[in-house]
């Protein structure tokens, strides 16, 4: 793909020139972007603040993971439900009334204090943390890994996708669990959305990849606090198993639903970019 804004990255501007087509002057737009882990989604979004920013707009972000239940909480929900829900990522793992209330502030035009959750502590930060997205805001970009996702159909639960389900979900509780809430709750935050974007990947195989090239980073650059959290290949991929089921049904699934989608190389550069007719 050719040339784009200056100081963004292709990504960003491809979704740049999609976004400022759907802003009306005056309303508040909610912008959800859908990417697998370390597919590039947050620099987007960081990108594409500052540029209409730099416009003149008013504009916040938000992550999905900025949502998630800490780690007391799901603890609780792995001992009432099961054990899989210790770990941060599902749908059922956010606490999606604040994710509602917050959105729907930014809908009706009022100021609004931004969920932010600290991943090292594995809590939520304290509101009084929070960062204050002052209304009427122009633009909220939301991105997450499943942001805009739609349930798995029932009969494709059934079947084991990876060793994580088979051995520690043999039964199909938690990921029946994680597809009802995916259905209930997590729909109605998603609900808020008013346009859907979708960074789709060349394969599931190399969301390891990217992720594990993500954590060595970490320990590249955040000195040895960090990269004695950062985990291993091997840990990398016991993780994105959590998250398998959904990814590949969202990449079967979302490019028919999203707005746009942008494929998606190895090297996480556009090769196309489909607007929903």
């Amino acid at each position: 793909m050719g040339g784009g804004v200056r100081g963004m990255n292709p990504i960003a501007t491809a979704l740049a020139g999609q976004i400022g087509g759907w802003l009306t002057p005056g309303t508040p737009l909610i912008v959800g972007l859908c990417g697998t882990q370390a597919s590039g989604k947050s620099t987007a979004c960081a990108q594409l603040a500052e540029h209409f920013t730099g416009q003149g707009l008013r504009v916040g972000t938000l992550s999905l993971d900025d949502l998630y239940l800490g780690r007391t909480v799901r603890a609780g929900l792995a001992e009432q439900v099961h054990r899989l829900f210790a770990t941060r990522g599902p749908p059922g793992t956010h606490d999606t009334a604040i994710g509602i209330a917050t959105l729907n502030a930014v809908k009706a035009g009022r100021s609004v204090m931004l969920p932010r959750f600290d991943k090292r502590a594995d809590e939520p930060l304290s509101s009084r943390d929070w960062p204050l997205l002052e209304g009427p805001c122009d633009l909220l970009l939301f991105e997450g890994w499943c942001v805009g996702a739609v349930p798995v159909p029932a009969d494709l639960l059934a079947q084991p996708v990876n060793d994580l389900e088979r051995d520690d979900d043999p039964d199909g509780i938690w990921r029946e669990y994680w597809n009802t809430h995916l259905a209930g709750e997590t729909a109605d935050l998603f609900a808020c959305i008013d346009r859907l974007a979708y960074l789709r990947p060349p394969s599931f195989e190399v969301v390891h990849k990217w992720r594990c090239e993500q954590e060595h980073g970490y320990q590249a650059v955040d000195g040895a606090q960090r990269a004695a959290a950062a985990m291993t290949d091997e840990q990398v991929a016991r993780f994105i198993a959590h998250y398998e089921r959904l990814t590949r049904w969202i990449m079967e699934a979302m490019p028919g639903r999203a707005d746009v989608t942008i494929q998606l190389d190895e090297a996480r550069s556009p090769v196309s970019v489909s607007v929903l007719a």
